[in-house]
């Protein structure tokens, strides 16, 4: 018996190198797309990591303090053997290992994103006696790592202890101690006080304290970071201890700080480190791990009530980075939707691609397999071939893409790569394969019946698990939405868990593909019947061609993929940018709108009347806006936005504008529900306040103000937790508004509002519109969709001409042997717009259908309010002049491929054509 023996595979190398230069043109063409695509697939997700980082810098460094680590801790007791206070000499000594206790602390992670600590030692913050203006005064110490900022005295020294460096203890109840401190020559020239001189104050209580100035210094540098954590040391700050009161600070020195501590009560001089981060050193990869690091120090932070020494850890920077992170993650999904979307469009431009080059090879390969070439060898050999330019291919692509980006990303550009490779040796060798097969057609009708139903039913499976697929990747994507998008090594590609919903819109256009071809061969047959009954024979034979065509499914399918997909990008990006209009909006609540400082709040009534005069102004409406009010529901505290407002001028001011209107409001001037009950609209994000809920408005001057839920009031400022009541009831319940801030509307609220004259922000809406659009998250996001819309159209466009080159042949062959009958040229040429036309037509206007549909049942997961601002997720913007223009391309290229085939084939002679078929 004959032993079989494995044989390699022994590619034919001329014949590898001629079929390479016969077919040049499609090699490049595939080796063009590849190229293209891969040059997006690499650059998009390195510049939105990019734009990520950026963004995580922007947040931190604009949220100020609010993303600083605080460390608290007690001082040791200072009680004396007698009875009495001791003076601790090396108290800037304790100072200091405080701070290097907390530095250890940190960790060395969390270390390196933050810069030097800053330790401040603070007074309680004391009355000026002297003088008719309110004023108050406290003394503080900055110690970092060269013991403070450094500053010049123009006058006096530095402060001194009030005693030699000796053991002192003083009685609880003695005089009040001593203390020097030096002033800044803004403080100075304000209090008109100099070297020598004291200051008159007095503590909570009325005692009074003994501070004597020393000396008046001038910074050497205004902009260190430890002068903004006691801004009063520069410069007097007007209303920082309530509307009117001025605050003034001295400084104290290493030799003055134990005599603060004497001149205060035990525990009225309070010590913190300040870790201020570094946003240079912040990135999003790294941004994850901080998040977790602070929120483990906070949980092994001590107790608040302990009075020891133990460290009490205090921030928001994993707030603040967590709400940053959640908005990154949202815009790198939505990132990955349309990137698969142009992934898919693309693979099946490659299959197309193969298919053409194979229709061309069929009789090339045909002969090579005659001639006794194995299977495995022409495998081989079409595998060789497309490896060699795939990888070419996206090898320049992602070159090109490390030039346009400061990295490259290969996973995404993966697929493509792989279709490339595998379409064409796959389509080649199934096509040799029947060429030499010697299975014959049977003539038993029931065997026939068989093969077609075997067929169909492979079909159908094929189908089955698309759709399936689709609607697991929908279901999926409603019930958990977007995971945030990240991979090993930040590459960008997504992890496994999301890649299912992340494919949503592409299987869901792959489902309207599939589901029109199903229907287009009946349409096309219903057309065929009607054109048999008519007397038009132009008519019969285009209805017959393209009854021949329309069981061709791969053609149709990426022309409504890359249809579909390309309106889902046009949809994406205009829904995205009238978002952003409209969080603009939500944000500021007007045109404009005016934040009064503390100092001004009592001109604000004279503000709004003068801004309404101006010209340009169509409406004013003044409030007293509250962040983090105290607010108590069942004894649970809750900090909402607390706006008070007339709430009839509220309801107009926004039926006039495009932010949602809020019938409700009318509520808040109709009587509470129960006897001296306020009636109040309020907003939480987790919803568990609805109407009925009583809550409490405590103040300090009288009992709390009972308030009573009788609706859901609208979005304040783009915060989730508002609560709004009418400011008249509100007045007749015991609290009068105080307003500091005033909305405006109209073409010349902007210039009205910043020539208000008083100390206040303006914000104005078209600033924060131009600043939200601008930010590089969102620019990265629109540019995306835009390029990924003309990327799919241009995929479609190649598609379209892909499917009239792989059936010219057979359709011009057809139409020269009609015109051996008597047919007219130009009548060939509607017999072949017969064919080709109805079909794109089809695609030209069920594609933005399909695309309109999917962004309706897929852009709410999508969380596009974490990128535009607002309160809840946008509907659907549907730009139909675009649409049309997509619809229009496609119909203008196909209405362009005849005449040009007409063109070409217009030198073929009717004598080659009847010899074809001999």
């Amino acid at each position: 018996m004959k032993q079989l023996t494995r044989r390699f595979p022994a590619p034919h190398w001329p014949s590898v190198r001629g079929r390479g230069r016969a077919d040049a043109g499609p090699l490049l063409l595939s080796a063009a797309v590849i190229a293209a695509v891969a040059l997006l697939a690499g650059a998009v997700p390195v510049l939105l990591r990019t734009a990520a980082d950026r963004t995580v810098q922007d947040t931190v460094r604009h949220a100020g303090q609010d993303a600083d680590v605080l460390a608290h801790a007690d001082w040791e007791r200072d009680d004396g053997p007698t009875g009495g206070r001791v003076r601790m000499a090396d108290l800037a000594k304790a100072v200091d290992d405080f701070r290097v206790r907390a530095t250890y602390a940190l960790g060395p992670d969390l270390d390196a994103a933050l810069l030097p600590p800053v330790a401040v030692v603070d007074g309680p913050v004391l009355n000026i006696t002297d003088g008719t203006t309110p004023r108050t005064f406290q003394f503080t110490y900055l110690a970092d790592d060269t013991d403070g900022p450094e500053v010049a005295w123009v006058a006096g020294n530095a402060p001194l202890a009030a005693v030699p460096d000796e053991y002192i203890e003083v009685p609880y109840k003695g005089p009040p101690w001593p203390v020097q401190v030096g002033l800044s020559e803004a403080d100075a020239a304000a209090l008109d006080l100099g070297p020598g001189d004291r200051i008159r104050a007095k503590d909570s209580r009325g005692r009074e304290a003994d501070l004597r100035i020393s000396g008046i210094y001038r910074p050497a540098d205004t902009a260190d970071p430890a002068w903004r954590l006691a801004p009063a040391l520069l410069r007097p700050v007007p209303g920082a201890d309530g509307v009117g009161i001025t605050r003034f600070a001295g400084l104290l020195s290493r030799d003055s700080l134990p005599d603060a501590r004497l001149a205060v009560d035990e525990g009225q001089l309070r010590r913190t480190v300040h870790f201020v981060p570094d946003p240079d050193a912040l990135t999003w990869a790294t941004s994850a791990g901080l998040v977790n690091q602070v929120v483990t120090l906070k949980a092994a932070s001590g107790s608040s009530g302990a009075r020891d020494d133990s460290l009490k850890w205090e921030s928001q920077l994993d707030a603040t980075l967590r709400a940053t992170r959640a908005r990154v993650s949202a815009v790198r999904a939505q990132a990955a939707v349309l990137l698969t979307g142009v992934l898919t469009a693309t693979v099946l431009v490659l299959l197309l691609a193969a298919d053409l080059l194979v229709r061309r090879r069929t009789l090339a390969l045909s002969a090579a397999r005659h001639r006794g070439a194995a299977l495995s060898d022409l495998g081989t050999e079409l595998a060789i071939e497309s490896t060699v330019v795939s990888l070419s291919a996206a090898a320049v692509g992602l070159a090109l893409a490390r030039v346009a980006a400061p990295g490259v990303s290969w996973s995404w550009a993966i697929p493509v790569v792989l279709a490339g490779a595998v379409a064409g040796p796959a389509f080649g060798t199934l096509a040799a394969g029947r060429a030499s097969q010697d299975r014959r057609q049977p003539a038993n009708p029931a065997a026939r019946r068989w093969m077609r139903a075997t067929g169909q039913l492979r079909r159908a499976a094929v189908e089955a698990a698309v759709l399936i697929a689709a609607v697991a990747a929908l279901v999926t994507l409603h019930q958990r939405g977007l995971l945030p998008v990240t991979a090993d090594g930040d590459t960008g590609a997504p992890t496994s868990d999301v890649i299912l919903p992340v494919s949503a819109v592409a299987l869901g256009a792959l489902v309207g593909a599939l589901v029109l071809i199903r229907l287009l061969p009946l349409g096309a047959r219903f057309a065929l019947r009607q054109a048999l009954r008519s007397p038009r024979p132009l008519a019969v034979f285009g209805a017959a061609r393209a009854v021949t065509t329309a069981g061709r499914a791969l053609p149709l399918l990426v022309l409504v993929s890359a249809t579909a997909l390309a309106s889902f990008a046009l949809i994406l990006g205009a829904t995205v940018t009238r978002g952003l209009a409209d969080g603009a909006w939500n944000a500021v609540g007007a045109d404009a709108r005016l934040d009064v400082a503390a100092d001004a709040k009592a001109a604000t009534p004279a503000i709004a009347e003068r801004i309404a005069a101006a010209a340009g102004v169509g409406q004013v409406v003044v409030a007293q806006v509250t962040d983090s009010a105290r607010v108590f529901t069942d004894s649970t505290p809750f900090t909402p936005r607390l706006v008070i407002v007339d709430a009839e001028a509220f309801q107009r001011l926004l039926a006039t504008t495009p932010l949602p209107d809020a019938p409700e409001l009318a509520r808040l001037t109709t009587p509470g529900p129960g006897p001296g009950e306020v009636p109040a609209l309020v907003r939480s994000s987790d919803g568990e306040l609805p109407a009925g809920t009583r809550l409490q408005l405590p103040r300090d001057d009288g009992p709390a103000i009972h308030l009573a839920v009788v609706g859901t009031a609208p979005s304040v400022g783009g915060v989730d937790d508002v609560v709004i009541v009418d400011a008249a009831a509100l007045a007749d319940a015991g609290l009068a508004a105080v307003p500091n801030t005033v909305w405006v509307t109209g073409p010349g609220a902007a210039r009205a509002v910043s020539n208000s004259g008083v100390s206040a922000d303006v914000v104005s809406r078209a600033d924060v519109l131009r600043t939200q659009r601008a930010a590089p998250l969102t620019a990265g996001l629109l540019r995306l969709a835009w390029a990924a819309a003309a990327v799919l159209l241009a995929l479609g466009l190649l598609g379209l001409a892909l499917a009239a080159a792989a059936g010219a042949s057979e359709r011009w062959q057809t139409l020269t042997r009609l015109r051996t009958l008597g047919l007219r040229p130009r009548d060939a040429r509607w017999v072949a717009a017969g064919e080709l036309l109805p079909p794109v037509v089809v695609v030209a206007v069920c594609g933005p259908l399909l695309g309109a549909l999917l962004a309706r049942v897929t852009l709410g997961p999508l969380d596009l309010r974490l990128l535009t601002g607002q309160a809840d997720n946008p509907a659907a913007i549907l730009p139909w002049w675009l649409l049309v223009l997509l619809g229009a391309a496609l119909l203008a290229a196909a209405a362009t491929v005849v005449p040009v085939e007409s063109a070409l084939r217009r030198r073929d002679r009717l004598s080659e054509v009847l010899r074809a078929g001999e």
